[in-house]
């Protein structure tokens, strides 16, 4: 059995995760990368995807994230993420309503910021509907 090891996922709204995992797989801004009990110090950003916690108990969970950076070590990893979501939480339906509401808010956007802003938004809804796809 593989050793573990302290992993914190974090987002500005909470802490979603603190406890011990065998590997994590992060989606790194220069592909994805695992983690597991001893790693080299490292640091990434991370880039829109799926990332896969593995438990000592061997069940495992996934969060799409968005954002921030991941900093491992022979003690831990910790994630900070602009946004993670548990997978099981995103309903491919709702995403679907929400990137037509989008694609609205971009057509019918006054001005440049405001189309900059409705455009930033859709594309996150495409990539957490891309994540979903795929998983």
């Amino acid at each position: 059995m593989a050793e573990a090891f302290q992993f914190e996922l974090v987002s500005p709204e909470r802490l979603l995760l603190s406890e011990e995992a065998t590997q994590v797989v992060v989606p790194g801004s220069e592909g994805e990368f695992g983690v597991m009990a001893g790693h080299a110090p490292m640091m990434s950003t991370l880039r829109p995807g799926v990332l896969r916690v593995s438990r000592p108990s061997a069940s495992e969970e996934a969060f799409f994230v968005r954002g921030g950076f991941a900093e491992a070590g022979p003690k831990g990893l910790t994630v900070l993420a602009e946004l993670a979501v548990p997978m099981a939480d995103l309903k491919a339906d709702d995403i679907a309503r929400q990137i037509r509401e989008a694609e609205e808010d971009v057509a019918d956007a006054s001005d440049d910021a405001s189309r900059m802003r409705a455009q930033i938004a859709l594309d996150h809804l495409r990539e957490m509907e891309q994540a979903v796809g795929s998983n």
